[in-house]
């Protein structure tokens, strides 16, 4: 069994995707996002990791990449920004995102 990632550029970097949602807990539509990740985390399985990132208890990731509004959702594959949106994201259309952008990089 191999070590587990211990740092979000560790995550991010990884061959995985992996689907970031920069949140905050004062937020009504990231309040809605939750459900539809965790619909999205269910259809997707092994295919995609989804990470929360409380952009209130993690400044330097929310400004390293720019996030000025929540919720923004930040897809990464091998350290690159493959989509994002900022926004509430249908649990189909997520899905449809999330699959288009792994197989282009495939």
């Amino acid at each position: 069994m191999s070590a587990q990632p211990k740092t979000f550029q560790e995550l991010i970097d990884g061959d995985q995707p992996v689907l970031v949602d920069f949140t905050a807990t004062w937020c009504g539509p990231c309040k809605m996002m939750h459900p539809i990740l965790e619909d999205t985390s269910r259809q997707m399985g092994d295919k995609v990791k989804i990470l929360k990132v409380d952009v209130d208890k993690n400044p330097l990731a929310a400004s390293k990449f720019q996030v000025r509004g929540v919720p923004t959702l930040i897809l990464f594959q091998k350290g690159k920004i493959l989509w994002r949106q900022s926004g509430v994201v249908p649990a189909h259309q997520l899905v449809q995102t999330i699959e288009s952008n792994i197989l282009k990089e495939a």
